[in-house]
């Protein structure tokens, strides 16, 4: 049974390894997020009803027309809550999610997490919200800020249950300011949106002298049968739900960041001895891998 786990792993890791033509160190995709979900994954893969795309049709999400549609409405709200300072990385390392963002100077406010509350977005965001609440397919969305000269390193997302939108609010309108899926550009415009697959490897830049500022929004990947739509909500409503982080008190924060909080305290030491002498470091690192792999092997 070990070596049956053991190998749907290893085929999983490899099937999302391979797929797209943008791809990380093998090794790194092994120990990374997405590789540890890959399982998952695979199985939303296999009967999602969605195109194996980087990028998809806007118009294949018909629902998402009264987001667009009202995006001038939008954008008043996102530059209220941007002039009151309130588009904001995490202040007590409790975003697991984004935590390497914020050392670009990328920001963020969410209006919606799944299942989480977020009081401060409607009170803040009132308008925005209620049309976000009203359409069943945007589980989650924030507004997300990138800075002049900022740029976010590839990565993919670790959930395959969603698809990205992103729709233009006060953009450069340059196309020096994009976003590179799969090795294919797409520059934000205002009042336009973008629909891609974010478990293929995407980066984005912003090599203007203006900020950009955009709706980021999660949409439910449809899935061929209601069996498979039912897994999906129950993955994305129990776990996805478990990474919440608030814009400020009053706001759910899921335990997983809680839990990142007190390991994002443990990582300062780990950095410290890092720098101390990589090359012990280097050597620990793999032991301690090895010895979890072993104690796994073992259960």
């Amino acid at each position: 049974m070990k070596w049956i786990i053991l190998g749907i792993f290893l085929a999983s890791v490899s099937y999302v390894h391979f797929r797209g033509k943008v791809r990380h160190r093998f090794y790194r995709q092994i120990f990374d997020h997405s590789g540890i979900v890959s399982p998952f994954n695979v199985f939303l893969y296999l009967f999602s009803k969605a195109p194996t795309t980087p990028y998809l049709p806007v118009h294949d999400f018909p629902e998402l027309k009264a987001i667009t549609d009202r995006w001038q409405e939008i954008r008043e709200e996102a530059l209220y809550v941007r002039e009151q300072e309130r588009i904001a990385a995490a202040k007590t390392n409790n975003d697991a999610g984004f935590n390497s963002f914020f050392k670009t100077g990328w920001k963020r406010f969410y209006l919606k997490w799944y299942d989480a509350h977020h009081p401060s977005a409607s009170i803040y965001c009132p308008k925005t919200v209620a049309l976000l609440q009203s359409i069943p397919s945007v589980k989650a969305a924030m507004f997300a800020e990138l800075p002049p000269g900022a740029h976010l390193r590839p990565h993919r997302d670790p959930y395959a249950g969603s698809l990205r939108f992103h729709l233009g609010l006060a953009t450069p309108n340059d196309d020096q300011c994009f976003i590179r899926v799969d090795g294919e550009d797409y520059s934000w415009r205002d009042g336009q949106a973008v629909m891609f697959d974010e478990t293929y490897i995407h980066e984005a830049y912003n090599k203007t002298d203006e900020t950009r500022v955009i709706l980021f929004c999660d949409i439910e990947r449809p899935m061929r049968y209601r069996w498979a739509q039912t897994v999906n909500r129950f993955l994305a409503n129990t776990i996805v739900t478990a990474a919440s982080s608030p814009n400020e008190a009053g706001d759910q924060t899921g335990v997983i960041n809680r839990l990142f909080h007190y390991a994002w305290v443990i990582g300062q030491y780990r950095r410290r001895f890092k720098k101390w002498n990589k090359t012990v470091y280097q050597i620990t690192r793999i032991v301690l891998i090895a010895v979890v792999i072993y104690g796994l092997w073992k259960l």
